[in-house]
């Protein structure tokens, strides 16, 4: 309850992610049928990177501030749509730009204060509904979706042990209720071993077509340090893994730091 995302928007973290989440809201919007997004962890929706909280820490200057002006290439939908300014859209803002007419978005958020500001910030779009409730309870209670399409996407703060355990299981129950939607569940990379005892869960879970896609700043050797972050996509829409690695490798490219480690993988955590 204490995590604040304002302090990190527009990271690198967040640029992997949504850079990624752009691409696979656009392969749903394909076909003509509606879809729903449900975002568990959904923050306040927008945040200003010229605040006070974003100013403090600095790290979009690292992460969004790089991509600026990028018009061409694997990361310029993204960009266009998340690089403009310092008004920085988090993951519904994003997804409700590229809602159309018949879609839905279903946003989660525990912390009382930021409930409220996103709901402000969506009160006047009818196809957004935002929860006070926690994310893993929300899960049971809102899938599947009537729309028999969709997108779930968790993106827990991990400040409380136990975190990976409960995303694995988590996956594992959206995929037992509703096995054909698209999940993507954002993860910190500090040190190894726990992202590889992450994987071993999903891949003992009896999920099928799991693909990770990491990028690394610096070998993960220093677990006070964020070093990089991971997202797992269950049920990867067709085309996915060929655009990910493009959006991977632009990204490592353009938010190199120089020290040893640095890149990108993408492997497959369950055949599908």
């Amino acid at each position: 309850m204490n995590y604040r995302h304002a302090f990190h928007a527009g990271n690198f973290a967040d640029c992997m992610k949504h850079a990624l989440l752009v691409w696979l809201l656009r392969a749903l919007a394909r076909k003509p049928a509606a879809f729903r997004v449900l975002d568990t962890h959904a923050g306040i929706g927008r945040y200003d990177l010229s605040g006070g909280e974003a100013q403090r820490t600095g790290e979009w200057r690292e992460g969004i501030g790089r991509l600026a002006g990028i018009g061409d290439g694997p990361l310029a939908d993204y960009v266009a749509l998340g690089g403009g300014g310092t008004d920085y859209p988090g993951s519904p803002a994003l997804t409700a730009a590229l809602l159309r007419e018949q879609d839905r978005l279903t946003l989660v958020e525990l912390h009382e204060q930021d409930h409220a500001t996103l709901r402000a910030l969506f009160r006047r779009d009818p196809r957004v509904s935002v929860h006070h409730r926690d994310a893993w309870e929300a899960l049971r209670a809102l899938v599947p979706f009537a729309e028999k399409r969709g997108l779930v996407l968790m993106d827990p703060p991990f400040e409380q042990p136990g975190e990976y355990e409960r995303m694995a299981a988590a996956i594992a129950e959206v995929s037992r209720r509703a096995r054909g939607l698209v999940q993507a569940a954002w993860y910190p990379i500090k040190g190894r071993a726990p992202v590889r005892a992450f994987h071993t869960d999903l891949a003992g879970s009896g999920v099928r077509d799991i693909v990770a896609a990491e990028l690394y700043l610096r070998d993960p050797v220093d677990t006070a340090r964020l070093n990089g972050c991971g997202l797992v996509v269950v049920n990867p829409p067709f085309g996915f893994e060929e655009a990910a690695r493009e959006i991977l490798a632009a990204l490592a490219e353009r938010l190199a730091t120089g020290e040893p480690g640095g890149g990108w993988s993408l492997e497959r955590v369950a055949d599908e």
